[in-house]
């Protein structure tokens, strides 16, 4: 799924964090980094955070729970 537009990034994360299964990064060469590790997300943030926002990511969730509580992440946020 393509995430766009997060600006609060701890909360971005604590949602990752409570996820139940594997939550991945894909990066724009095809590789897949575990967001759940905390060097991950340092990594990934150190990549892609730009003026305080995350524009754009391509994240994986393999368990259907997980994956509704990041759409609905993705949904209260905007509202």
């Amino acid at each position: 799924m393509k995430v766009m537009g997060i600006k609060d990034i701890d909360k971005f994360f604590e949602v990752v964090d409570s996820c139940k299964g594997k939550v991945e990064l894909v990066t724009g060469e095809g590789d897949r980094l575990n967001l759940k590790s905390k060097l991950s997300q340092y990594v990934s943030l150190a990549n892609i955070f730009s003026n305080g926002e995350i524009p754009e990511l391509e994240i994986v969730a393999y368990e259907k729970e997980d994956i509704d509580k990041l759409m609905d992440y993705m949904i209260s946020r905007n509202n």
